[in-house]
């Protein structure tokens, strides 16, 4: 599976976790590919609610969102973000730009507690460089990170 999302909005957003740490190439691409899993099954979720309400165009409420925050606040760029949204579903469903950035910030904040839970696992390994295995490790104890 290739990646949609590009590696340095990601890279951005572990770094603003890590605190001094450096962070891995490897650990912001398994992030991204991460990221980009969980974009799809949200998608694939917001698909279904929008079917059941007889409609065709995923709408930000699909995402569970109440509120869009304004696209410039975001690190993760929308474009890749909507290509994120369309993997697994119907070409037939139309993705409006609210619901593009809804999922960008539920995304980036999905990132945002991984890269956080990783930087703690290199810290307690008592590493100076977050790499991909931190976010694996995530993904394996994640019912521990509350």
């Amino acid at each position: 599976m290739s990646v949609e999302l590009p590696f340095a909005p990601v890279d951005t957003v572990i770094r603003r976790n890590a605190g001094t740490l450096r962070v891995s190439a490897e650990a912001a691409e398994e992030l991204a590919r991460r990221i980009q899993q969980r974009g799809a099954r949200l998608a694939v979720d917001a698909a279904e609610r929008a079917t059941a309400d007889g409609r065709k165009t995923l709408m930000a409420s699909d995402f569970g969102v109440s509120s869009v925050p304004d696209k410039d606040t975001l690190e993760l760029p929308i474009a890749p973000v909507d290509r994120i949204a369309r993997l697994d579903i119907d070409d037939s469903y139309r993705v409006s730009m609210d619901a593009r950035i809804a999922l960008a910030d539920r995304l980036e904040s999905f990132a945002d507690d991984v890269a956080a839970a990783a930087t703690a696992l290199a810290r307690h390994a008592e590493r100076r460089t977050v790499k991909a295995e931190d976010v694996e490790a995530y993904f394996e104890l994640a019912q521990y990170f509350g």
